[in-house]
């Protein structure tokens, strides 16, 4: 089976919102905050299983810039500086099916930790 491919991206600065169309039917709006939090670099996945930075403080981090990589992937930059994520046409798709859970999962954690994702 072959990964789906956007046929349409726009990202909504006022909503800071990613919004991303694929050929395959799909269709996802995704936040900015939720990109930066599952940012697949390596200073947020780190460099193995159990490596994972939880990251803080991304309530209002916007994209201020897109690189396209190759005809497979994006590279934003968010408003925080970070810019090393690379995210490719299947991390994209995945982030967009699995959201809920994976959104669920970070509030969790950051519950786990204490921590009041609105008081940062």
């Amino acid at each position: 089976m072959s990964t789906p491919v956007p046929i349409d991206i726009k990202l909504h600065q006022k909503s800071a919102i990613l919004e991303i169309s694929f050929d395959d039917g799909s269709h996802f709006e995704l936040p900015c905050e939720y990109l930066r939090v599952y940012s697949p670099s390596a200073e947020v996945r780190g460099h193995g299983h159990g490596q994972e930075v939880l990251q803080l403080d991304k309530e209002n981090v916007t994209i201020t810039d897109i690189r396209p990589v190759g005809n497979y992937a994006i590279c934003p930059t968010f408003s925080d500086g970070h810019n090393s994520g690379i995210y490719t046409w299947e991390t994209l798709h995945d982030l967009g099916i699995h959201q809920k859970e994976l959104w669920g999962e970070y509030l969790r954690r950051l519950r786990e930790e204490g921590i009041d994702r609105r008081l940062q």
